[in-house]
């Protein structure tokens, strides 16, 4: 009789888990889409390749850091 009781219980709380309303999800033209494909860039430094939103602009091409930028020798 308790496995009945305890069968009922584990039914009632996933009948009343997939009854409650889900929170509203973003609405997907509302902004930019995290998992769309990024423009891909090279390192004038190193080589390494890198998303051109993380990209450092220099005068003489695109870095990966701030750090290979000034190493490469432009001065910004």
């Amino acid at each position: 009789m308790k496995y009945l009781v305890l069968l009922l219980v584990i039914v009632a709380v996933l009948w009343l888990a997939r009854s409650r309303p889900r929170a509203a999800r973003p609405d997907p033209a509302a902004g930019p889409d995290r998992n769309a494909p990024q423009a891909m860039i090279e390192c004038a430094h190193c080589g390494v390749h890198l998303p051109r939103a993380e990209a450092v602009t220099g005068l003489q091409g695109l870095y990966c850091s701030d750090a290979h930028r000034l190493a490469h020798g432009d001065s910004h």
